[in-house]
């Protein structure tokens, strides 16, 4: 059988035309697409920018279905989610981008800092220390260890909150000396007596102006029994940290009186006292007076330098009345005015307590609160 060439001649040209022709609608339908997808994200956009979160979502959703692979329309979905407190659909977002082969270098370790952000919202604290640890050594550390310092302080694992606070202040990220030092206070808490001071003493190298070790060394002290030694430890934190003597006035008073140096005590607090009148140290100076009337001059002697009601209530407590058998019910309701006066108040966020913390229950701020009651502020 003879084989026709003009089947040839006439089959090229057809296959051409036919080529040509499936080009051009592919052509068209790309054009299609991809107006069809930059008109979406545009919606979307301008939903964001009018704070529509619900309707932005939507259109969002409609372009990455469109262009499957564009990771920018995923980013932006998983941040929209995790601000509405959509943590499940932010972690599928983010893990569904982790899990592509075709992810730079950089939009990776992006994704990775958007799943770390939606653990922490969740409050999934375990997880996010895992995301938050893959972090390190990326351009998002300088984000991730202060969060991972936060989870340890939340879940108290001082260990690693000393570790982290270290790589901190390694990399000129602040001064964390100070809360590397309260760290090591928090373990010498639970400790036995021998590893508590060996902590206390590492804290006190560490940060030799932080007040805390040298008062938590000196309790230590009074608690084994040895006055002369907790007396010593309190006089070093005089010198280091002047500003702390309201909390350490009292401990202050009762070592000297126990070991018998009050003299010595009564010349420390009356020099702070001249310097920066405290309450504390006024009560202090007046525990450690022998002579009942001289000591309850020591507070007319503040009234004229501060006016105090907690000085003046302590003052009338002693003091005889004209009509004396109303003298319980006046002076308890002069307590009860001046008792607020004598809470402490923290500095970020106000939050009053009857006792001093090193780190606010309210706020979780360390070193919040003045170591000088309301009254005095």
């Amino acid at each position: 059988m003879d084989f026709d060439l003009s089947w040839v001649l006439w089959g090229l040209p057809i296959a051409f035309v036919l080529g040509w022709v499936a080009s051009r609608l592919d052509l068209r339908q790309l054009r299609i697409e991809n107006r069809q997808a930059p008109k979406a994200y545009f919606k979307g956009l301008n939903f964001l920018l009018n704070e529509q979160q619900d309707q932005a979502i939507d259109a969002f959703i409609e372009a990455v279905q469109k262009d499957p692979d564009t990771s920018e329309l995923h980013f932006a979905l998983g941040n929209l989610f995790r601000r509405r407190g959509e943590y499940e659909r932010a972690v599928r977002v983010h893990e569904h981008l982790l899990s592509r082969g075709d992810l730079s270098r950089a939009e990776r370790q992006r994704a990775q800092h958007g799943l770390a952000l939606d653990f922490l919202k969740a409050g999934l604290l375990d997880r996010a220390e895992d995301a938050l640890r893959k972090l390190e050594g990326t351009p998002y550390e300088g984000q991730a260890l202060p969060a991972l310092l936060a989870i340890y302080e939340r879940t108290r694992d001082w260990v690693q909150a000393s570790e982290v606070a270290r790589k901190l202040d390694a990399s000129g990220h602040g001064n964390f000396a100070g809360r590397q030092a309260h760290y090591l206070c928090e373990q010498a808490a639970g400790a036995p007596p021998a590893q508590a001071e060996r902590l206390l003493r590492e804290a006190m190298e560490i940060a030799p102006d932080a007040p805390r070790p040298g008062l938590e060394v000196a309790a230590l002290q009074r608690r084994a029994g040895d006055e002369a030694a907790a007396l010593e430890s309190l006089l070093g934190v005089a010198r280091r940290s002047p500003a702390a003597m309201g909390l350490l006035a009292r401990p202050l008073a009762e070592a000297a009186r126990a070991c018998g140096r009050q003299r010595q005590a009564l010349e420390v607090l009356q020099a702070s006292y001249e310097q920066s009148p405290s309450l504390d140290a006024l009560e202090a100076i007046v525990q450690l007076q022998d002579d009942p009337a001289s000591a309850r001059e020591w507070y007319v002697r503040h009234l004229e330098r501060e006016p105090s009601l907690v000085a003046a209530t302590r003052w009338l407590a002693g003091e005889k009345l004209e009509h004396e058998q109303f003298h319980p019910r006046v002076q308890n309701a002069l307590d009860h005015a001046a008792k607020p006066l004598t809470r402490y108040r923290c500095a970020a966020c106000g939050f009053e307590a009857k006792q001093h913390f090193w780190q606010c229950p309210g706020c979780q701020a360390w070193d919040s609160y003045p170591a000088r009651r309301v009254e005095e502020l």
